[in-house]
């Protein structure tokens, strides 16, 4: 027994250095991660000051130290495209576990070598050359599970400067309270949502079909917005050539002709999983184009992008975007030949106000999962489209429980945003949070929403005119909480010169949204400030006093209309409106007075109409509010028809005629030589009948540009009964300011036509002695524009030049004229 314990003894002293010695291990672990995308970095060099002791940080950015003692107090950390980073190692400390986050540096950095080969162009070129292997739409068809999250965050509010303010200290102790500081500085979340939806893809023929499962929205909520939170306008794909990035298109660093955009290099070989891959780095051979920098890693093998990180250079002309970072990572499936997205990232720092000032931080990441190529299943899914592409949106979608989404994300939800997710639920139920966010909607909408009732716009309530003199206005409506189908709307308006009230009522019912279906009713007695055609800007707000053309006569004309429309769209975006609309016009100033004309029954300038107009705007999209949208375009032209009748002897109207008109618009984007926009219009009018129901051609007599409008032209200066005109932009891009880059002016250019004629019974009828209405009889009116974009980046300035017809009418001398605008765009 004695010899026992001995001989544990003896063991125990013989193990007893090496468990001391293994106890005090010195163990430091960690991730790598990009600052601004929260990304993990790959094969980052860690390496321990002044020594020999270091290692690259694994694919997913992972690494651990695991030593007897430590080689120094400071861990250096280096990766291309990044800053120098060092920390600090406290030497009392056994075990570490730090999240090490890089700032962005230059990827220009590091030696140039001469060599007989270009690596880097070599790897581009062969990654070009195995895009049709490598790329996701090179499938017959496909379909996958897909989740997205988007969040949107306020930063750079000085909440504390606000609190001083009294009206405001209620709300802001309530989001002082809210404030996360999580990424050094203060943020308030304002929306985060998470969306799950099946999508199916097939090239040949071109359909698409995505069945949205699932919404989560925390914030603020738009029923029109789930439409876009799924992956139909987010399908992206580095091997294109090119990859848009808000409204403008970027060269793709995989474009087939990427090397006249991009510098390329290869810096680092790396072997994982016995599969080797290529570190390449990409810059921009010149600044201010539309180009990325960044990085990516290819696969040996396959030359298959497995992971691509894109940044907007400084440079990029694009505005309120202050950093973007734009990740796509790819993996092998089941087959372990074929490569398929697996995940997307998004980051974005919008500053529209400068660096230091009140801000956005928007983040977006989508994951893939379930993925099914070449199926009949996928096939199968695709038949059920009426349409080249659908949405569906699934009923019970925005009303999934908790458990659902615990199960169903694709990963869970960080510790951070599990808070914002209750920050935001606090601010939204917050009845001073909502005081506060009704007052700035009020600002910058000039609506303002009391109980089931709406105010306003504000900046219509004050304007003057030398007819009314000084006018004041009063807007009353109702909002969604009145009715959801139901909108009504009124204004009275009184001038104080003319000592007149005037106003306008109306009445909207929405029975059905999706197709759209609606009524709408109006009574207007009030001056004509829009003169009936597409307008930017009215007279009849304030700001419009202090830019109106100097020398001209104002023109004036009082209108009493009664309108009723029945307007009816199908899912293929067919669209057709019915209206019946009675007009009774009464010149007041500068133009032909009613009495000027005689009728034979009913009363002079006054008409019944009955009108058609038929729409076809193929997969248009829009941004709906409860009862309005506002559409964002189509890709395809949209063409539009309109047959007016006039009809004699109904409420003392006068006048039989038919109005043919037709136009055809649309918006087409060149990369990378900008954009175009275009409008090609023509109509007839047939009968003999007074200017107020032909067509007026649009003139500007304010400074402000109107792109609808001929700028050097009057109102009511030339009128037809047959015209044909046309407008096309062409929007450059920085143009010949790319030698400026640091300006981010962009460069633009316009052309303006139109041809028209009247007939002799037209003109007897219409030009009376004192009023200078004229007709271009066939003559081509041509006004050419060029000017300067995006100063101070909502400023344009437009030099117009009015080239046709010559010679120029006597009491007219304007050739030359500059107008000003204000865009919001990035």
């Amino acid at each position: 027994m004695v010899k026992i314990r001995n001989l544990y003894i003896f063991l125990l002293f013989l193990f007893l250095p090496g468990m001391f010695a293994l106890s005090q291990r010195k163990i430091l672990a960690g991730v790598v991660k990009d600052a601004h995308s929260d990304e993990p970095i790959p094969f980052a060099s860690l390496q321990f000051s002044n020594t020999t002791v270091g290692k690259l940080s694994d694919s997913s950015g992972k690494f651990e130290f695991n030593l007897s003692q430590w080689p120094s107090d400071t861990l250096e950390i280096t990766c291309v495209g990044y800053q120098f980073y060092k920390l600090y190692v406290p030497p009392g400390r056994d075990s570490i576990t730090v999240d090490i986050i890089m700032e962005r540096g230059t990827f220009n950095e590091g030696a140039s070598v001469k060599t007989k080969i270009n690596k880097g162009l070599f790897l581009w070129r062969k990654i070009v050359q195995n895009k049709s292997r490598n790329d996701k739409f090179r499938f017959q068809n496909f379909s996958y599970e897909v989740y997205n999250k988007l969040e949107l965050d306020i930063k750079n509010f000085d909440f504390q400067k606000l609190s001083k303010l009294k009206p405001f200290k209620p709300v802001t102790d309530i989001i002082n309270s809210s404030i996360d500081t999580t990424e050094g500085f203060p943020f308030l979340p304002a929306y985060l949502t998470e969306a799950i939806s099946d999508y199916y893809y097939q090239p040949k023929p071109l359909r698409r079909r995505e069945v949205i499962k699932a919404v989560n929205t925390n914030g603020v909520k738009n029923e029109s917005m789930i439409q876009f939170l799924g992956n139909m306008d987010q399908n992206v794909s580095v091997y294109g050539n090119f990859i848009p990035v808000m409204n403008k298109q970027f060269v793709s660093p995989a474009s087939d002709n990427g090397d006249a955009y991009y510098n390329y290099r290869v810096v680092d070989t790396q072997v994982v999983n016995q599969n080797r891959y290529y570190h390449l780095v990409f810059t921009p051979k010149r600044r201010g184009e539309n180009t990325f920098e960044g990085d990516c890693w290819v696969h040996a093998g396959t030359y298959a992008i497995q992971k691509m990180n894109l940044r907007l250079g400084t440079d990029a002309n694009v505005n309120y975007l202050e950093t973007l970072s734009l990740i796509q990572e790819y993996r092998l499936l089941d087959d372990s030949t074929t490569w398929f997205l697996a995940k997307d990232k998004f980051v974005a720092d919008f500053t529209p106000m400068g660096k230091q000032r009140i801000g956005f931080i928007g983040r977006k990441t989508t994951t893939y999962r379930n993925i099914i190529v070449n199926d009949s299943s996928v096939v199968n899914e695709l038949n059920k489209n009426k349409l080249i592409e659908e949405v569906i949106t699934l009923p019970e979608a925005a009303r999934k429980a908790k458990d659902y989404w615990t199960g169903a994300r694709h990963e869970e939800l960080s510790k951070n945003e599990k808070s914002i997710v209750r920050m935001i639920d606090t601010l939204t139920n917050s009845p001073e949070f909502q005081n506060f966010t009704n007052a700035l909607s009020f600002v910058g909408t000039g609506y303002l929403n009391v109980g089931n009732f709406q105010l306003g716009p504000w900046y219509n309530w004050v304007s003057s005119n030398s007819w009314e003199g000084f006018r004041i206005r009063f807007d009353l409506g109702t909002n969604h909480k009145f009715h959801k189908k139901i909108w009504w709307h009124t204004y009275l308006a009184y001038g104080f010169k003319d000592q007149k009230l005037k106003g306008k009522a109306e009445l909207f019912f929405l029975p059905a949204k999706h197709p759209r279906t609606y009524l709408y009713g109006s009574y207007t007695n009030d001056l004509d400030f829009g003169q009936y055609y597409y307008g930017e800007v009215t007279s009849d707000n304030i700001f419009t006093l202090a830019i109106r053309k100097s020398g001209i006569p104002v023109k004036f004309m009082k209108i009493d209309e009664k309108r009723f429309e029945f307007f009816h769209e199908t899912k293929a975006g067919f669209s057709t409106l019915i209206e019946t609309v009675h007009k009774d016009f009464e010149p007041l100033k500068n133009i032909p007075p009613k009495d000027s004309f005689t009728v034979e029954s009913g009363q002079p300038l006054n008409t019944f109409e009955l009108s058609l107009r038929l729409r076809f705007a193929y997969l248009e999209r829009f941004l709906e509010s409860h009862f309005f949208r506002a559409s964002l375009g189509s890709p395809y032209p949209i063409p539009e028809i309109r047959i007016t009748q006039g009809i004699p002897g109904i409420g003392k109207s006068a006048y039989s005629y038919t109005k043919v008109s037709g136009s055809i618009r649309d918006f087409v984007k060149l990369p990378p030589f900008g954009s175009i926009e275009f409008l090609i219009a023509a109509g007839k009018t047939f009968g003999t009948v007074p200017y107020t129901f032909l067509d007026i051609a649009p003139g500007n007599e304010i400074y402000y540009y109107n792109k609808y409008a001929f700028s050097l032209m009057n109102k009511y200066e030339f009128i037809h009964d047959k015209y044909a005109g046309i407008t096309f932009e062409h929007n450059i891009g920085n143009g010949l300011f790319r030698f400026i880059p640091k300006l981010k002016f962009r460069q633009f250019y316009t052309i303006k036509s139109l041809w028209g004629s009247l007939t002799d019974a037209n003109k007897a009828l219409n030009f009376k002695h004192g009023y200078d209405f004229e007709t271009l009889d066939g003559r081509t009116y041509l006004e050419l524009g060029t000017g300067i974009d995006n100063i101070f980046k909502v400023l344009r300035i437009d030099f117009i030049w009015r080239v046709l017809p010559t010679p120029l009418p006597k009491e007219s001398n304007r050739r030359f004229g500059v107008f000003g605008s204000f865009r919001l765009t990035f």
